[in-house]
């Protein structure tokens, strides 16, 4: 079994840095986590060079993730008719040639335009602009996605509902919940230079989950086969967090020189 080489070291769950100068403040909330295992011949086929898939027992593994996103500049300032929308990733998980472990996404569809254009052109994020929802019944919550751009005709589609469980106490999250959610940094490539953006929130308060529908369509459109069997599922109510500035790192192969971009 391979384990995320932790960045996740020290108490299980904890960011392992500050982001001191968040460019950013976000807010996850009413999120799942639905995985499955995945052959990593499959996964890392469609990661850039530099990026080695992570595995869990053996498998890589990849997250549909849908929740719901509110946005904020560095000092905490927001234009709410812009700044809360629905988003779902697609990602998997990896490490880089310096041995970080970090998400990778597939995808990334946000029901506001404007996040998606800042997405691409700041974080070089493979964002996409949908038509979204989020509804909850009590113990069920249900999300909605419609890609509208870009991307070709007809455009992928994902319905999930999920019935939420009891929270988890901290001794109860497994290895595994820890591996596939306590995640810290973010990769993307522009040309030949591979970037990176760190992530810092509390930890995840989690609670038991069931998917009871995943009708999904993002998964395959990222170029990965069907899932097989059920999801595993987690549910959390929400994490406040802080985004550091894009980075990127020479492209000389092996080079240790990382700098900000401008």
């Amino acid at each position: 079994m391979e384990l995320a080489g932790q960045e996740q070291a020290g108490t299980a769950g904890q960011c392992p840095f500050t982001v001191d100068h968040p460019v950013m403040r976000q807010r996850w909330e009413r999120l799942t986590f639905l995985h499955w295992s995945f052959e990593s011949a499959d996964v890392q086929r469609l990661l850039p060079a530099g990026l080695t898939a992570q595995t869990f027992d053996g498998a890589a593994w990849v997250g549909l993730v849908p929740f719901f996103m509110h946005v904020a500049t560095g000092s905490g300032r927001q234009a709410p008719w812009v700044s809360r929308f629905c988003e779902t990733n697609v990602r998997t998980y990896v490490r880089d040639e310096q041995g970080r472990a970090g998400i990778w996404f597939f995808s990334l569809d946000a029901a506001r335009l404007g996040a998606v254009v800042v997405a691409r052109s700041a974080y070089r994020l493979p964002y996409f602009w949908s038509a979204m929802r989020l509804e909850q019944r009590g113990p069920e919550i249900a999300y909605g996605c419609s890609r509208r751009w870009p991307g070709p005709a007809p455009a992928p589609v994902s319905r999930v509902r999920v019935r939420i469980g009891e929270f988890l106490r901290p001794d109860e999250v497994s290895e595994r919940d820890h591996f596939l959610t306590a995640r810290w940094i973010l990769f993307s490539v522009s040309g030949s230079r591979q970037r990176l953006a760190r992530a810092c929130h509390a930890p995840w308060p989690l609670h038991q989950a069931r998917a009871r529908l995943v009708d999904d369509q993002l998964i395959t459109a990222a170029g990965l086969p069907a899932p097989l069997g059920e999801a595993l599922a987690l549910y959390s109510p929400g994490v406040d967090v802080r985004i550091g500035r894009p980075e990127h790192m020479s492209a000389h192969v092996g080079s240790s020189i990382w700098a900000s971009d401008s």
